[in-house]
């Protein structure tokens, strides 16, 4: 039998995370290679393999607590965006991306690079202390701003 994906780990409270929303269909946790500050990433508690696969009402949903979500990074970080984007990479079960926009390049594609030879690297985890705090200053802010 094959091990249940990262994600659905995440989703059943089997692997920590610092969730920043949970109700019975989807959590919103802080990625620990976060782009920037404040990284959050949703997924639905069922497992879909990719976005394309979600049933109207569970995209629908992720889709409307990610407005919440990014009116509270605006809010409280300051920036003018949040890019809100499905990746269909790394971890096979559907998840999107809420990254608070400093640059114009913190998200980009390997298409705009001239130099064909980049290493990337890791983003470092920010330690569980503050993701501890992140998760708790977004949270508290989402709950304000649904009241």
């Amino acid at each position: 039998m094959q091990k249940p994906c990262l994600f659905c780990r995440i989703a059943h409270s089997v692997v920590a995370s610092h969730e920043v929303f949970r109700n019975d269909r989807l959590v919103a946790f802080l990625d620990i290679g976060p782009i920037r500050p404040e990284h959050v990433q949703i997924i639905p508690i069922a497992h879909y393999d990719y976005f394309e696969n979600l049933p109207k009402d569970i995209a629908q949903e992720i889709m409307l607590l990610g407005q919440s979500i990014a009116r509270c990074q605006k809010s409280l970080l300051g920036v003018e965006r949040v890019a809100f984007l499905f990746t269909g990479g790394d971890i096979p079960h559907a998840h999107c991306h809420l990254v608070p926009m400093v640059e114009n390049t913190d998200i980009t594609s390997a298409r705009y690079i001239e130099e064909k030879e980049l290493t990337f690297m890791v983003r470092p985890n920010p330690g569980e202390t503050s993701l501890r705090e992140m998760a708790l200053w977004l949270s508290a802010e989402l709950q304000v701003q649904d009241n």
